[in-house]
Order: structure tokens, then sequence, then C-alpha cells
């Protein structure tokens, strides 16, 4: 598992109890800091991600709602819900981290966190919002 895989992981346990409990982001992260095992490089992706799919958080679900509209937001698995946030923070932000390879990992976080037909419903919602952006690619 790469560290960028594996920070994604992490930030989606992460966002799952968030959004299950009361827990608020910073004393979830907090925790993560006294976690031997995560390195620096691999909490400040973690904490990046966490803060701003959190900071995004109407941008992402609007742009689900619209694509998705089979499944309401807040009715879909939270464990769906918030892969496809993660991964559309990491779409709608500048980022070394290609279009292709950002469907990938959501994926495949879907495919060892989600149900059966997670990874279908997390690859066709986030391949309609990439289609639906212009020919140039932006997500504006």
């Amino acid at each position: 598992m790469t560290s960028r895989h594996r920070a994604r992981s992490i930030a989606l346990q992460i966002l799952y109890e968030i959004d299950s409990t009361t827990h608020r982001a910073e004393e979830v992260l907090a925790r993560l800091v006294y976690d031997d095992s995560v390195e620096e490089a691999t909490y400040d992706f973690v904490a990046t991600l966490v803060q701003g799919t959190l900071k995004n958080l109407h941008q992402s679900d609007a742009l689900i709602a619209r694509h998705a509209t089979a499944f309401p937001v807040q009715q879909m698995a939270v464990i769906d819900r918030s892969i496809l946030r993660i991964a559309l923070f990491e779409l709608l932000n500048p980022s070394e981290t290609p279009v292709r390879v950002c469907i990938n990992e959501a994926v495949e976080l879907a495919k060892e966190f989600g149900g059966d037909g997670s990874p279908a419903l997390v690859n066709g919602v986030l391949g309609a919002i990439v289609r639906s952006w212009p020919e140039d690619g932006s997500s504006q």
C-alpha cells in the first residue's frame, strides 16, 4: 500500500467517524498525531484531505446530488458518501494527482471498505461528474 493510499484510507476512516458521531475533526486528527505508525508526510496528507473535504462539503454534496439522482446524498451509506467527498476534494482542487488516479483510488477504497455495490456507485458518480466538465478537463 502506498503512503498516499494509506493516507486516503485513514482520511476515510476519520471522515466516517466524524459523519457518524459528534466528534470534531480536530479531536480525531489529534489522536492520529500519537500513532507512531503514521509518518509526518502521511499525517500531513491525511489532514489536508480531511480539512479540505469538510471545507468543501456543500460543493461536493451538490455535485453528488446532481449526478446520483437515484441516491440522495444523506441517504447514501456513510462510507460511500465519504469516499465520494474525498475524491471530489482531490478532483476539484489543484493537485498533482491525475483524474484517473483519483477515481481509481476512490474505487479501491470502495472495494476495501464499502458494500458490494459501492465500487460501481463510486465509479459511476465520479465518471458522470468528470464527463460533465468542459472539454479542457477543468472542473470550473
